[in-house]
């Protein structure tokens, strides 16, 4: 079967990976000219490349992890030490850590926090742990029901104080989901703290050893098209066209540079584009359906994402870290932490300024100067003094509306892959899956909608469904 996907993220790419396993063609539409969506990624005149977020694979991305490996590119993570880093904006240029045994879990994330001394109190310590107890023994249940609070507002009920939230849940509330915990839903934390805490490599960071562009999305593309399918850049899509039943009658494709409108038809239709480009996008007679009309309840947060070349080494530290400050969210040294950026003598930092709500419309000037000022407190070392570091060049990527902005009451809103419209079809980590806005969700929901449309849509003598079904293992414990 035919099946024209709108949209070249990892989502769409998932979706499209997974359906050429179970015998179907996809024919991935991207309107830009990159791979990736919200993982492009861009080379400048120098040769250098800058990306559209910080990404750091976690040992709780299953999904991913089974699609790296099934893709033959497993090896192109490279696993860090396990450990969370955090900045001490009380004492500049000091980190502390939380070094995670490698024991059972979740004895190896208990053990972290019992060891660190510098951020919480064993009062503090205590009264978290009992307020986890719940999440822990009543499972998924009890974290859905808690999308009805804010994080804050979970911890309050917990009894754990608001030390705890600006020691370590504002560095991690900004790093997961780009706003603060007074904004968060309390199940987006909660379900990212089950993962960590049942699985026994779930907080192991990664990076990618470059680019997503060429290192993650480019092997998608090649595993697809190798096997039938179909990957086009450079056609946006202008409307979606509709048979008198409401049935989608195709895609719609705008012509650039002169070209003539196409129409690319299909059994069967996936918008794998971002919530609010698809709300803008529905046909008139969908509007009118709750099933979409519940979209309205869901709208991308903004981001900004840094990157910032030196004329010198800033540190040596080959891992993400929370910056704990008022603007930044996490950063890494990345010519430390990925192969292909690799430089011994000079810095690239890359940084994610959240939240962005009240910078996203400032210059690119106005941004860099005051990442600036919030470096100066993070290496004192190196911008104090007769012969402070030297910013070489800088790159600001904006994404004016980026994962779905996870508040209390949004997890109502996300939609089931499977729509009210017979051959229209959802994928995009904002649908309805176990994980938050991320990679993982990103990749999973475009598994989903690939096991729906099989169900629909099966292809005879096909051997590969099971594939989407079976629970993959992580590998981070070999990285």
């Amino acid at each position: 079967m035919r099946v024209a996907i709108a949209g070249a993220g990892l989502a769409g790419l998932s979706c499209a990976k997974y359906l050429t396993d179970a015998g179907h063609t996809p024919i991935v539409l991207e309107s830009r000219d990159v791979l990736g969506g919200l993982v492009a990624a861009w080379k400048d005149s120098d040769g250098d490349w800058y990306e559209t977020g910080l990404h750091a694979f976690f040992g709780a991305y299953p999904n991913m992890l089974q699609m790296l490996k099934e893709l033959g590119i497993e090896d192109r993570l490279q696993w860090k030490e396990h450990t969370l880093i955090f900045n001490q904006p009380d004492k500049p240029g000091t980190l502390s850590r939380f070094d995670v045994p490698d024991i059972p879990s979740p004895f190896n994330v208990i053990a972290s926090i019992l060891r660190n001394k510098d951020m919480l109190t064993w009062e503090q310590k205590i009264r978290f742990a009992v307020g986890l107890l719940p999440a822990v023994v009543r499972g998924q249940k009890y974290v859905e029901e808690m999308d009805k609070y804010s994080f804050l507002d979970w911890l309050k009920r917990q009894g754990v104080d608001e030390r705890v939230t600006s020691d370590v849940f504002i560095a991690a509330c900004k790093a997961l989901t780009f706003i603060n915990p007074d904004e968060v839903s309390a199940t987006i934390l909660l379900t990212a703290l089950n993962r960590f805490l049942q699985e026994r490599y779930g907080s192991k960071i990664a990076f990618l050893d470059g680019s997503p562009t060429e290192r993650l999305c480019s092997p998608i593309v090649d595993y697809i098209t190798e096997r039938g399918g179909e990957v086009r850049l450079n056609v946006p899509l202008k409307e979606i066209l509709l048979n008198a039943d409401g049935t989608v009658k195709g895609y719609l494709i705008r012509g650039l540079n002169g070209a003539e409108d196409e129409v690319v038809t299909a059994d069967a239709y996936v918008s794998a584009i971002s919530v609010d480009p698809l709300k803008v996008m529905l046909p008139k007679p969908w509007k009118l359906m709750e099933f979409f009309q519940k979209l309205e309840g869901l709208e991308g947060v903004p981001v900004i994402n840094l990157h910032l070349w030196f004329d010198r080494k800033l540190t040596d530290i080959d891992h993400l870290l929370f910056s704990r400050s008022p603007l930044l969210s996490v950063y890494a040294d990345m010519s430390n932490t990925c192969r292909e950026y690799a430089n011994p003598n000079r810095s690239m930092l890359e940084l994610v300024l959240a939240p962005a709500k009240d910078w996203i419309a400032k210059s690119d000037e106005e941004i860099v100067s005051a990442t600036l000022a919030e470096l100066e407190k993070l290496f004192p070392d190196h911008f104090g003094g007769d012969n402070p570091a030297t910013l070489l060049k800088s790159h600001v990527v904006k994404t004016p509306r980026s994962v779905y902005k996870a508040t209390p009451g949004r997890q109502q809103y996300r939609p089931a892959q499977v729509t009210p419209i017979a051959n229209f079809y959802l994928a995009g980590s904002y649908t309805m899956q176990r994980y938050l806005g991320s990679m993982e969700g990103a990749v999973l929901s475009g598994k989903l909608t690939a096991q729906a449309i099989s169900e629909a849509l099966p292809v005879a003598n096909s051997s590969n469904l099971q594939t989407l079904t079976r629970p993959p293992a992580t590998n981070a414990a070999t990285a």
